[in-house]
């Protein structure tokens, strides 16, 4: 069997191995840590979730679990280790992060057929080589990269939530409940009234913020600071407007407070961020406040006063290509085909897209090297096929930038029936979706 090299053991490339040794292939993964950080990542394990602990909804009828089931038909190894290390968060699949690390980790560590190489890997030679590195690549291998594909990459920047520790929440003022009541009261709700929430915007307007030059070194001191919308800081969607939070991330609607039976002003969840439910993610709450900012501003969430941080929130460089310009439709770089792209640096966003990328990849390196061909393309039917559409459709001539895209039901073809509501449709699109992914499978010796 071939020797592949997969550069990164994140999500993607961890998925990507996995899949590719069990096919029989031989792996060298090569990963940088711990001899080269990055400025999100805390720990030395595989698979680390730098930011939100969870993968989003797993209701089909959402976009986000309508790729977990299709990705379930492909045979996913992580999003299996993800459900079994899961913790209570509703609907959604959250996960205990370091477990989650831990388990991934050790089988990676454990199979046969990898061998972990723990070193910066920059220097491209002609071997099978898939870039899984993430937004978080290195500053060499991106300099070794422009100078193949010449300047064709993009950045934004990215922010995450700050954690605090359960015994410092005061459940006299927040409550537990889930939005609508719908599943079991796994979050955590922290009411405000209309003179706390302004008093919270203004903290956050007021508080002193980082600069690039802070914590990026020379390479990247000089650019712009640019936002992927879904992981916009909470003081940037402040500055739109003082009411932006309270019809947005800190909407209060389906979360009446059981104590007095009122609906708050705005509300912020905290998500359990463990198996021990000892710490608490504030979700929505992603900032680039420094350290001190985010005390005063946080502890005037109403049950946070005396807030103890278990991990402060944090803004990071995020690196994406240009795909579209620069890709074949396998993901190999046209100018140099034995590079495969995979994960968020091919400009995929989010956990369970990532993972999926990680698999997309495999499946489609396996397919050419066992029937030398390429594998056919997804069902535009599907999530999955439409998000490796997103990667190799250059949409450039009609002035539309290419940008990270999220699992979302904007990517499929309409359900042309009768005019039906929201979820109906959902839920045709949905099993439109499971229903052409299962006859691809047959048909492409898949299943």
């Amino acid at each position: 069997m071939q020797k592949i090299n997969i550069i990164g053991a994140g999500l993607a490339g961890c998925e990507l191995a996995l899949q590719l040794a069990d096919f029989g292939y031989d792996i060298d993964l090569y990963e940088m840590r711990p001899d080269v950080s990055t400025p999100a990542h805390k720990t030395n394990l595989f698979a680390e979730l730098v930011c939100s602990n969870s993968l989003k909804s797993n209701l089909i009828s959402t976009s986000s679990g309508l790729l977990k089931a299709e990705m379930d038909l492909l045979n996913c190894k992580l999003l299996q280790i993800a459900k079994e290390c899961s913790v209570p968060a509703g609907n959604a699949l959250a996960v205990d992060r370091d477990n989650f690390s831990a388990q991934v980790t050790h089988k990676i560590k454990n199979h046969s057929k990898i061998r972990v190489i723990n070193q910066e890997f920059y220097n491209f030679t002609d071997d099978l080589t898939v870039l899984a590195t993430g937004p978080l690549s290195s500053d060499r291998l991106i300099d070794s990269l422009s100078k193949v594909i010449g300047d064709e990459y993009l950045y934004f920047f990215d922010a995450i939530a700050p954690v605090v520790s359960k015994d410092s929440i005061n459940l006299d003022i927040a409550f537990s409940k889930t939005r609508y009541d719908k599943g079991e009261a796994d979050y955590i709700n922290c009411p405000f009234n209309k003179d706390e929430y302004y008093r919270f915007v203004e903290a956050l307007l007021e508080g002193e913020k980082y600069q690039a030059k802070e914590f990026e070194n020379d390479y990247f001191q000089n650019v712009e600071f640019k936002y992927y919308e879904n992981c916009m800081p909470i003081e940037e969607l402040a500055r739109r407007g003082r009411d932006t939070l309270r019809y947005g991330v800190m909407r209060p609607v389906g979360l009446e407070n059981p104590n007095t039976g009122q609906k708050p002003y705005a509300v912020i969840q905290l998500r359990i961020e463990n198996s021990n439910k000892t710490a608490y993610n504030l979700v929505g709450c992603q900032t680039m406040l420094k350290q001190l900012s985010q005390k005063q501003a946080f502890r005037l969430i109403p049950g946070l006063k005396n807030a103890e941080f278990v991990r402060y929130g944090s803004i990071h460089r995020n690196t994406y290509l240009n795909s579209p310009r620069i890709c074949n439709r396998n993901l190999s770089l046209t100018n140099k085909p034995n590079i495969i792209l995979s994960g968020q640096l091919s400009g995929v966003e989010g956990y369970t897209e990532s993972i999926f990328s990680g698999l997309l990849t495999a499946l489609i390196i396996h397919h050419k090297l066992k029937y030398n061909k390429d594998l056919n393309l997804l069902p535009e039917t599907t999530v999955c096929g439409q998000l490796w559409r997103h990667l190799i459709t250059d949409n450039s001539d009609n002035k539309k930038p290419f940008i990270p895209m999220n699992a979302n039901f904007g990517l499929l073809p309409d359900v042309y029936q009768e005019k039906k509501n929201k979820k109906e449709k959902k839920e045709l699109l949905a099993s439109r979706a499971i229903n052409d992914l299962k006859n691809y499978l047959l048909s492409n010796n898949l299943s």
